[in-house]
């Protein structure tokens, strides 16, 4: 009975605790501009996310007035924060046993950017989860990965981003635990490179550049004839994602191809389906207000 009312109390303090993003170094003044919705929090989660810190965040190159893509994706991280939290608020404590992280490939040379890393790789169980930890992590999402992303467009140096090879050698062992449900969020434009990844078998790459869609004659009525008959596609990088759901964010087509966006959601559909993945999302970049919604939703699984 003691522990019951020890629970009860610990859960009662979670629960009227508004969360919030503000910039503030002071646990106690981080109030959440957002509620935290009444689902039905069953499941562990296991979140991974993938960041693709290719050119396509240089402002310089790709500019958008708007907002620069490196923002909306910030924008993006602290919703998937955010929505972490509010699956964790939703659960007892007995039942709380969640994690997220977040992952560059390849792996960067620089320590202090892999310390950064090492901060986002957040756990909670029934031990070990507290308010003040609950409070930090969307607080932590949002300056770290700033941090993060600066750094990239400051350094100036884009190698690509091995999405391919993340796939193949790394997904099964970093993003899936048995007794989760396992989510990888993968923040991309939606084309694959990287330098020391280049195979190509037939008409399947391991690769995808706007000159690639270009060169396959994409740019015209009849391309989806011509995918489907000459079998174009990703290299099939892995079969045993069944276990595994993925959430690609962040799709920017070249706008001189009106048919790009399909091409793009073409290629990324038959491979994750390929790869036996078990529910997938494919979403244009746009504001993270419009954003919200589709995070909620595949997280929470309203």
């Amino acid at each position: 009975m003691k522990n019951y009312i020890q629970s009860s109390i610990i859960l009662m303090l979670l629960s009227f605790t508004v969360v919030s993003c503000k910039d503030s170094p002071k646990y106690d003044e981080l109030i959440h501009k957002h509620e935290f919705p009444k689902v039905l929090a069953k499941d562990d989660l296991n979140i991974s996310i993938l960041l693709d810190l290719s050119d396509r965040i240089n402002p310089e190159k790709y500019p958008a007035p708007a907002m620069e893509f490196y923002q909306r994706d910030i924008g993006y991280l602290k919703t998937i924060a955010e929505n972490f939290e509010s699956h964790i608020m939703n659960k007892k404590l007995i039942k709380i046993d969640d994690k997220i992280q977040v992952f560059i490939d390849p792996e960067p040379s620089d320590k202090t950017l892999n310390k950064k890393l090492e901060v986002l790789k957040i756990s909670f169980d029934k031990n070990t989860v507290t308010k003040k930890g609950i409070l930090a992590t969307c607080q932590k999402y949002d300056s770290i990965s700033t941090l993060i992303y600066e750094a990239a467009i400051k350094d100036n140096h884009y190698v690509g981003s091995d999405i391919w090879r993340f796939f193949k050698n790394k997904v099964n062992d970093y993003c899936i635990t048995d007794g989760y449900r396992n989510i990888l969020i993968i923040l991309t434009d939606g084309y694959i490179y990287h330098k020391d990844t280049k195979i190509k078998e037939g008409n399947r790459t391991t690769y995808l550049t706007p000159q690639d869609v270009k060169h396959y004659t994409f740019n015209k009525p009849g391309w989806k004839d011509k995918f489907d008959q000459q079998d174009f596609g990703f290299v099939t990088a892995n079969k045993h994602l069944n276990k595994l759901e993925v959430l690609v964010l962040g799709i920017n087509p070249d706008a001189k191809n009106p048919y790009e966006e399909d091409i793009i959601r073409t290629y990324w559909t038959k491979w994750l389906t390929e790869m036996n993945v078990s529910n997938f999302e494919i979403k244009q970049a746009d504001l993270p207000s419009n954003i919200e919604n589709v995070i909620r939703d595949f997280i929470l699984n309203e």
